[in-house]
């Protein structure tokens, strides 16, 4: 068996995966499953060396990708892209190399956006150092709009049991304005950095103000408070698009530890990149006093 066709397998795999759990009404690992493949199929997408698939195969994967995204979305809110909708694709990623009708949904594939696995950035930070110093960013209608965030609703309350919702206010940093397409990728790790719970990502962020961005947007933790682990901390990754390369990037990063959960506002301070999910290597971002503004609420049956 070709390594195409073993690819093809465990994308159709996946997309099953993705599908049960969405026809079983367990809507979280859905999106989880979904977003997953979906940034497997962008990283096809965008792959210069892969010469295994046609430009045109690569277009269905684009738009396969769009539609996953679409189905989280809708999951999330009340954007209508329905299951029966999804299990229309399935054929098309079941038959990838053989599929010659059109495509089923009027999308277009996903923006093209390079993602980085984890530790990839570290190679481009020179490069980035050496663009944030140059003039002129282009204009932000040249930009491809990213997909919306990928937050996740509350989870069912248990008897005893405490969740947490996390107000993102604001993200102090001197060239605020200049940030396109600012987001912030939020994920609950623990003490060796494996994920605890799936990752969200915020909505863009809604205005800039003087050296402020400000998102007000709320994040369900989806975890109960009491079942998180000793040593977990709640990470929040500030994100940017970067045109001249055209991949969005972390600038910086803050987290919260268990002690730090109590009702009410907190501000917590910015690390340099690259994201160190261990903790072991801390560098503050600035000595100038710019911070990540949260306020937190905590719901008890």
């Amino acid at each position: 068996m070709s390594d195409v066709t073993k690819t093809i397998q465990k994308w159709h795999a996946s997309f099953k995966k993705g599908t049960d759990f969405d026809s079983w009404g367990q809507l979280v690992e859905a999106v989880d499953e979904y977003h997953i493949l979906a940034r497997q199929l962008q990283k096809e997408v965008q792959s210069t060396n892969s010469h295994d698939f046609s430009e045109d195969q690569k277009k269905t994967l684009g738009k396969l990708a769009t539609c996953l995204e679409m189905r989280c979305v809708s999951l999330q809110s009340e954007e209508e892209f329905k299951l029966e909708d999804m299990k229309k694709l399935e054929p098309i990623i079941k038959n990838l190399l053989t599929y010659n009708k059109d495509f089923p949904f009027d999308v277009q594939p996903v923006p093209l956006r390079k993602i980085l696995a984890p530790g990839e950035e570290e190679n481009l930070e020179m490069e980035e150092e050496e663009e944030d110093n140059a003039t002129g960013a282009g204009s932000p209608d040249s930009f491809p709009s990213r997909v919306p965030g990928t937050l996740l609703p509350r989870l069912p309350s248990e008897p005893g049991m405490t969740l947490l919702t996390i107000k993102i206010e604001k993200i102090g940093l001197k060239d605020a304005g200049q940030c396109i397409d600012p987001y912030i990728t939020v994920s609950v790790k623990d003490l060796n950095g494996v994920d605890l719970n799936p990752v969200q990502d915020t909505p863009v962020a809604s205005r800039k103000e003087d050296t402020y961005i400000h998102f007000n947007i709320e994040v369900e933790i989806q975890k109960h408070v009491e079942k998180l682990p000793k040593g977990a901390a709640i990470f929040f990754e500030f994100k940017h698009y970067k045109p001249k390369k055209r991949f969005t990037s972390t600038k910086c990063f803050a987290f919260m530890e268990m002690d730090e959960i109590k009702a009410g506002p907190i501000v917590i301070e910015l690390y340099k990149k690259p994201t160190d999910f261990k903790r072991k290597k801390l560098h503050l971002l600035t000595k100038k006093p710019l911070y990540l503004h949260i306020h937190q609420t905590l719901h008890k049956d």
